[in-house]
């Protein structure tokens, strides 16, 4: 320990008291804070009580004592204010993010109404809980509408003013935010005034706008502008397009002169138009239209409404993010956006159009960093629309559909293929899960992103209404008079013309944009695809000279052997296991490529992402390379490109390259001179290097080649690492003008992994020509080690050229998992994006070649980097270098190799100390890891404080500090039965917490033991060392929705419910359970069948953003309200908005996991390459949520590496209340760290499901209870030397820190500041925050049911019950609280009675969520999306209402992603479903009349029966379960996906039993026409099915016509 000097003095703690809150008042306030944001009023009766409706609380108008009591606690809360702390400035990017729910309205016959406004000021409020609120519970972080001009309005006005009536034709409007201050305002008023007169515009008048400042909530009024309109007439232009172009122009003239102003950031325009205006603000919707006194008007009418909630993660508001924009109402995330706004900048130079008349440098810049993803998304359609383009043609070029292999688009709508062939080389899709509506007031739209990843719902009514929302049920609608009800489904987009009162449907859109040109001619003509070229036959190097060049370039005898002979031998990633627990690049002592210091980012809550296995069919890996001509001019030089199937290229591709004429390629020469010394070197270089690039392109070079092949290597030139040599070329022509004229291929040796390619293609490569790596395949096929191998059969035989084919075959299916990771589908989008982090490399280099990435702690110079390079390059010239390749020991341990924290001399220590239950033991464990190696950044940092130290015994008891602590989330199935209950055991004896993992849990471990007798259980026979009152249930467990073994019962037993969104060890991507470790007791647990291996999709097919995360946590209150709901996430930059954003969602704990986690299988570039360091995401996160007053709703749980009581108070001081053990925990039971846990070949039992392993398992509870007692004892130990007697005086103290004086190898410049700076300390104490109670869902409808003495007699007394009731859209997760109650009392199956509940009306999302047998749940009307998930029994009906104007069978009723995990029961739907209908469904059965994309994905067991028309991607991951699709115009074959299910016709006997036994029962409680007219002439009908069969089902009756001779005596009988 070091000594800790007393000249420090913290003053923060002297200043902060920890006074609670009164007890009364913080309980009131507990209870409302899970209203999220403060609740619309709506009255109903129900049983004739009045009850006052607050969002989703009931109070009996009780009202106004709550709101008295909010409102004093805030005043009380702006009198503790701290003062404004400097933060540590994060990247702009990841700060903004995004969700919302979002929703139009438009008339046909464009005639303006007040009735379209005050409608979609009633939707929006209905749409309170897809926004999010501030700490004050009331500054909403958004809503507004747009709306046509209501030139009424504005004329009454002007005519009190004395004004002459506004000509409509010529006047422009803007609506501006201005700066609050006097002279500021004057100022901007007059640079405004002064812009549109040097343009010839007359200035009308200004009119400041009328508002009711008192709903403006206490964060929002703070940052509240001064809002006025301007009136402007434009009297030198005719048409609408040029007016609105001079106003356009006049704006970016304004943006321009403002900005160098000091209150430049206080001016916005939120429209300036001739057409719409956009009334918006940090508000909560439903206080928009009280807030704009314009909007309760009468005079406001208008013929369309675009209206906007915003749930942004960060909390820090500022008016001008909220939406509408000026063209587009935005509901998603666009995660290329860093890539997008680098090629916006670099198109600046080449975007000219005659429609701006030589004007084009006075509208520029088109993206602004600053802005949030949507706002720069908006302004591309808006310069795209100015220019020219409609607003359909814009946002097909800018957010394309997936178009490749799509069944129905080729036979609908053909020439969109050419369309986006054509544009595809021109603009990098806007990629990411988004719903967009646009309006230019001339049209208004909808269009859906690639992935179809929101909701959106459209219906139409008789007189002549179009409306669009996020939700059905935000309008009160007749149904009558509803004639057409749909769904936007994935890439579809919808559009009303006002002037003709067209609807225009998808394909009618898309037709009309794609004929406008002749696209095909231009692509025929002068678009040329590269021809694959064979793969070499023979080694081009000899066996010396590849060797040499290995160890030049840095390639270790891991990477040849574990990396490339892998992939070239399976054609896959090696997979491995445990965690990556060896220094970060920066901090090792051993040399290490460019790329390691590099760590990939991935999506996590506020977006998805995707899965490239099963939904791998809207991803592509194509890239265009070439000139990109001038986007605002169409022409068939545009189309003049190369296009190449995927980035990976052979030899001869590039030679082919390398003689295309039209590209004129050059090649540049990456070495560097050392002759004259070293340092300077690289930096002039690569100066010369991008001087080379601009000549090459200027004089008309399309390809730039950077090369590091020569002849022979001199040791003297060293190669320039080849992504530093490709992100500075990149970055240089971007800030030149001139990155658009030619593409970058990168011709290298130093690349061989999937990350290296992926590094390589985010820094601006378009393809990459791996050459040594081919050559490595090569010599390892020619070697006389695999030769024979494969001859004595060792080894399947692959060919010299099929080994290369693999290694390429590797790498693009280890590209598309990394796109996927982000959420980003295309290649093209994802060149150049720097969708990474950087841990390890200072500013000179990143502003050089990566500017724009974040990397926060600094550290290497360009001839630090420079060193490093070298020390690789000498080694191929030394004479005492080996004959063959270094191991460095990076990924397997080894003895001289890397420092790798989990080492067996580590886990010898340990299991002496709690075996024999010897401090001694433990202090030279304690002592082995003090010595250690510098190996994460906290060795980096050191104990301080200036108070004199303690005795010990004054400490916290060690018994209340275990409390602390849990056990990582580690999953029954990848561990053994033994090892996950000796770990729950122990944690329960201590009062700590363990975690299941998500394989579900055993109902036998439910009950605390009685029967042990000499430390064995009969109820646990394999266990040793038990006691009486053991309970082996784990406190906390995990759900990652409708993952494996999650049932009502499983939920209800909880202490706490954790949703896993990340993995430490590779966040991102999901699990998976090789099938041999699917015994028959794990299949049983996890409903699915043994020896069938799981996989865990990497998206939670209901959290596809921030909204969807809210509302699952909503659900599983609803289910368990006694239960606190912890997230996980992984650290990265950007988390701590992340963050804000899951504390607004109502979550109870938040758990940070650093990269280090273990895993039992993953591949070895995801355990290396993603997630950052615990340290950077709990500062981030803890600092981040003081800042937004957030801190105290949750409890901060951190893990990753954890292994002591330094560990844990180290954590502490950077803000956690909560520790988590993951590896050290199963080391401490008895892993002995044999790294072959996904083998399931485990030695001692711990990773393996075999019996004759698990028999030798070592471990007995009371080892790990010793060790935690241990850690405990040392963290008091350190606590009574620094001056503290508890926890709670230290957490979130960062001051207690500082940088300790350690010399590092590779660099000086190490900044850890941002981990030791403070912005502050919650207003509670630690121990106040994690004792509150769960958080609530308020007042919900299913306390009104349980409240009802009938219903409860039922449940308590088993009897039958009927009940109908309303329901609204703003009714969540019904009957989830009702289900909860049921498998309280009486478990999955045990109850004997029946709750026969009928609603009307539109229901919220998740309804019927996990219910349970005995439960008939009927709906008449329509729902929204995840019904059913979770089901798991029961029956669920949902039927339109009697008479409706629209035909059941052609509607969508029910949303997306229902019967998500549903573990039993049965769903008919009169209706169509959404997208992913019966996502992992594992015993459910459902008959449905039409479904969108990904039907039945990964589902495991159960049936289901769809009576009409499905999406693409049927039955993807499919393995149990039956499907049967009616297919009346022959188009299912191809929408099918192929992989694992074959498709039949339904001949067996049994078979046609079940179909026609459930569409009956279909027709009987639905009353479908469908059903009925196929059950009336049955045998046409049967013969139009196909049945769907998964190889685990091909032995049924159900599917097997085996069966048939056997049966037909009994079906005879059945069918007399």
């Amino acid at each position: 320990m070091a000594s800790l000097p007393s000249s420090f003095v913290p003053v923060s703690h002297l200043l902060h008291s920890h006074g609670h809150p009164s007890p009364n008042r913080t309980l009131l306030l507990r209870d409302l804070s899970g209203l999220r944001g403060k609740p619309s009023i709506r009255t109903r009766l129900r049983n004739g009580t009045k009850i006052v409706r607050i969002g989703h609380g009931f109070l009996r108008n009780g009202w106004s004592v709550t709101r008295a009591i909010l409102e004093l606690e805030r005043t009380g809360v702006s009198s503790r204010q701290p003062s404004k702390v400097e933060v540590a400035n994060l990247d702009d990017i990841i700060s903004e993010r995004g969700a919302c729910g979002v929703g139009f309205i438009a008339n046909l016959e464009n005639e303006a109404s007040h009735g379209v406004v005050k409608d979609a000021l009633s939707a929006l409020g209905c749409m309170e809980h897809r926004g999010g609120c501030g700490a004050d519970n009331d500054s909403g972080d958004g809503a507004g509408v747009m709306t046509s001009l209501p030139w009424d309005l504005y004329n009454n006005w002007a005519n009190k003013q004395g004004l002459a009536s506004l000509d409509k034709l010529k006047t422009g409007v803007g609506m501006v935010f201005l700066p609050k201050d006097e002279k500021f305002l004057k100022e901007a008023k007059t640079v405004i005034i002064n812009t549109f007169r040097q343009e010839g515009l007359e200035v009308l008048g200004w009119r400041p706008v009328p508002v009711n400042m008192s709903v403006v909530g206490f964060y929002a009024k703070e940052t509240m502008p001064n809002i006025q309109q301007v009136f402007v007439k434009v009297s030198k232009e005719d048409n609408v397009a040029d007016i609105e172009r001079e106003l356009y122009v006049c704006r970016k003239l304004i943006e321009k002169a403002a900005k160098s102003e000091e209150w430049g950031n206080d001016l916005y325009f939120c429209s300036l138009s001739n057409q719409t205006v956009v009334y918006k603000g940090m508000l909560r919707s439903e206080v928009l239209g009280q807030f704009y006194l314009d909007l309760q008007s009468d005079l406001y009418k208008s013929s369309f409404a675009i209206y906007h909630r915003r749930y942004s993660t960060n909390t820090s508001p500022r008016w001008p993010l909220a939406q509408p924009m000026r063209l587009l109402g935005h509901n998603g995330e666009i995660n290329t956006i860093q890539g997008n706004l680098n090629w916006m900048q670099s198109r600046e130079t080449s975007m000219k159009s005659s429609v701006w008349r030589g004007r084009e440098n006075e509208i520029r810049p088109y993206g602004n960093p600053k802005a949030s993803d949507s706002a720069n998304l908006d302004s591309a359609a808006e310069l795209l629309l100015r220019s020219g383009r409609s607003p359909e043609e814009a946002l097909m070029i800018l957010v394309p559909e997936a178009y490749k292999n799509h069944p129905t688009l080729a036979i609908k709508y053909p020439e969109a293929v050419d369309f986006y062939d054509y544009y595809k080389g021109q603009m990098e899709a806007w990629d990411g899960p988004a719903l967009l509506l646009f309006s230019d007031g001339q049209t208004v739209g909808a269009c859906l992103d690639r992935n179809g990843l929101r909701p959106a719902r459209y219906w139409r009514t008789k007189d002549n209404f179009v409306y669009v929302a996020s939700e059905v049920g935000v309008l009160p609608m007749d149904e009558t008079k509803v004639i057409a009800k749909g769904r936007l489904g994935p890439g579809m987009m919808i559009t009303v013309n006002l002037q003709s009162g067209q609807v225009y449907e998808n394909t009618d859109v898309k037709k009309r944009v794609a004929l406008s040109k002749p696209y095909s001619k231009w692509l025929s003509e002068n678009m040329r695809t590269l021809e694959p070229v064979h793969f070499l036959s023979t080694a081009a190097m000899d066996n010396e000279t590849t060797l040499r060049h290995q160890q030049a370039f840095g390639y270790s005898s891991e990477d040849v052997q574990m990396v490339i002979e892998t992939m070239a031998s399976q054609g896959k990633e090696p997979t491995f296991c445990m965690g990556d627990d060896i220094p970060l690049a920066v901090l090792s002592q051993k040399p290490h490529m460019i790329y390691d210091y590099f760590k990939q980012r991935f999506a996590q809550v506020t977006n998805p992402a995707i899965d490239p296995l099963r939904e791998g069919l809207v991803m592509s890996l194509e890239v265009n390379i070439g000139k990109r001509g001038n986007i605002l001019e169409v022409g068939p030089e545009n189309a003049a490109q190369v296009i190449l199937p995927s980035p990976v290229l052979n030899e001869g591709e590039l030679e082919s390259l390398k003689k295309d004429s039209n590209l004129k390629p050059q090649v540049l020469p990456t070495f560097f001179d050392i002759r004259k010394g070293l340092d300077g070197s690289l930096e002039s270089t690569l100066n010369k290097l991008c001087e080379a690039a601009d000549d090459a392109v200027r004089s008309g070079s399309q390809l730039l080649i950077l090369s590091d092949r020569s002849e022979e290597l001199e040791p003297t030139r060293p190669s320039i690492p080849i992504l530093l040599a490709v992100g500075a070329v990149h970055q240089h022509l971007i800030q030149n003008g001139l990155r658009m004229s030619a593409s970058i291929v990168a011709d290298t040796a130093q690349c061989f992994s999937t990350h290296h390619f992926a590094c390589l293609i985010g820094y601006g490569a378009s393809a990459v020509c791996p050459y040594l790596a081919l050559e490595t395949c090569r010599q390892w096929r020619l070697s006389n080690k695999t030769v024979n191998l494969m001859r004595n059969g060792k080894m399947p035989t692959v060919t010299i050229e099929q080994a290369q084919r693999n290694f390429c075959k590797a790498v693009k299916y280890g590209l598309l998992k990394i796109l996927s990771k982000m959420g980003i589908s295309l290649l093209s989008s994802y060149c150049g994006a720097q969708i990474f982090e950087i841990y390890g490399l200072g500013k000179e280099i990143v502003d050089l070649a990566f500017c724009g990435s974040v990397s926060n702690i600094g550290g290497l110079s360009l001839d630090e980097l420079a060193r490093e390079t070298l020390s690789f390059w000498v080694k191929a010239f030394s004479e005492d270098t080996a004959k063959r390749l270094e191991n460095f020991g990076f990924i397997q341990f080894r003895a001289g190799g890397e420092y790798h924290g989990n080492n067996p001399e580590m886990s010898k220590l340990l299991h002496k100390a709690v075996r024999q239950k010897s401090e001694n033991a433990f202090s030279v464990y304690q002592q082995h890891l003090a010595n250690r190696p510098v190996n994460v950044l906290r060795d980096l940092l050191e104990f301080k404080s200036d108070r004199p130290s303690i005795p010990v015994g004054k400490v916290e008891s060690a018994a209340s500090i275990v409390q602390r602590f849990c056990t990582g989330g580690m999953s029954l199935g990848a561990i053994s039965r033994e090892t996950h209950e000796a770990i729950a055991i122990a944690m329960n004896r201590i009062g700590g917490k363990s975690n299941s993992g998500e394989g579900g849990e055993d109902p036998i471990r439910w009950k605390p033991l009685s029967d042990v007798v000499d430390g064995y259980s009969p109820t646990l026979p394999h266990l040793k060392g038990l006691q009486n009152g053991d309970t082996a249930t784990s406190a906390i467990k995990q759900v990652a929705s409708g993952r494996f073994g999650v049932t009502p019962t499983f939920l209800v037993n909880a202490d706490q419910l954790e949703i896993k969104i990340a993995q430490g060890a590779k966040p991102g991507e999901g699990g998976q359970l090789p099938g041999k470790k699917v015994s028959a007791y794990i299949a049983r647990l996890r409903n699915s069948k043994p020896g069938v291996p799981l996989i865990s999709p990497p998206p939670h097919h209901d959290i596809y953003s921030i909204e969807d995360l809210a509302q699952l946590i909503f659900d599983l209150h609803q289910v368990n309200p006694k239960a606190k709901v912890s997230v996980k996430l992984v650290a990265e930059a950007g988390i701590g908005t992340v963050a804000s954003g899951v504390a607004k969602g109502n979550a109870d704990v938040i758990q940070i996991s650093g990269h280090d986690g273990g895993t039992g299988a993953s591949p070895i570039s995801s355990i290396k390459h993603a997630g950052g360091p615990w340290e950077l995401g709990l500062t981030e996160t803890h600092q981040t949520l003081i800042e937004n007053g957030l801190r105290e709703r949750v409890i901060l749980r951190v893990d990753g590496g954890f292994k002591s009581g330094v560990d844990v108070l180290m954590a502490a001081a950077m803000g956690a209340d909560e520790y988590g053990f993951g590896s050290v925990a199963m080391i401490a039971t008895g892993c002995v760290m044999a790294r072959i846990c996904h083998t399931n070949n485990c030695p001692v039992g711990v990773a393996s499901q075999r019996e004759e392993l698990r028999a030798r398992f070592p471990g007995v509870p009371g080892d790990l209870v010793n060790f935690f007692l241990y850690v405990a004892e040392e963290v008091r130990g350190i606590l009574a030397q620094l001056g503290y007697e508890k926890m709670d005086d230290i957490i979130g103290q960062s001051d207690l820190l500082r940088q300790r004086n350690i010399s590092l190898m590779k660099t000086q410049q190490l900044d850890l500041s941002y981990i030791l700076s403070s912005v502050g300390l919650p207003k509670w104490s630690s121990t106040a925050i994690r004792n509150q109670d769960a958080h609530t869902n308020g007042a919900v409808l299913d306390d009104i049911l349980l409240s009802d003495p009938k219903i409860s007699e039922a449940i308590e007394q088993e009897k039958v019950v009927n009940k109908t009731i309303k329901i609204y859209n703003v009714d969540r997760a019904v009957c989830g609280r009702i289900a909860g109650v049921v498998a309280k009392k009486y478990g999955d199956t045990g109850f004997a009675g029946q709750l026969n509940i009928t609603f009307i009306g539109s229901a919220g999302q998740s309804f019927a969520c996990f219910l349970t047998p005995g439960m008939n749940i009927r709906l008449v009307g329509e729902a929204n999306d995840y019904v059913g998930k979770g089901m798991a029994g029961g029956e669920l009906v949902v039927t339109p209402v009697e008479n409706t104007g629209f035909c059941p069978e052609d509607a969508t009723i029910v949303g997306n992603t229902c019967l998500y995990g549903a573990t039993g029961g049965q769903i008919f739907v009169r209706g169509k479903a959404g997208e992913r209908f019966a996502v992992r469904n594992s015993l459910a059965e459902a008959v449905v009349e039409g479904t969108g994309d990904h039907c039945c994905e990964y589902m495991t067991g159960g049936c289901v029966v769809v009576l009409g028309k499905v999406g693409r991607n049927v039955a993807a991951g499919m393995t149990g379960g039956l499907a049967y699709i009616l297919d009346e115009d022959d188009t299912l074959i191809p929408k099918v996906n192929k992989e694992i299910v074959k498709i039949q016709r339904v001949m067996a006997p049994a078979g046609q039993l079940q179909l026609k036994s459930l569409i009956e029962a279909h027709v009987d409680k639905t009353g479908s026409n469908k059903g009925a007219s196929v059950l009336r002439e049955w045998d046409t009908y049967l013969s139009l099915f196909w049945q769907l069969v998964p190889p685990s089902e091909e032995d049924t009756p159900e599917a097997s016509t085996d069966f048939e001779s056997a049966a037909a005596g009994q079906v005879t009988l059945q069918s007399a």
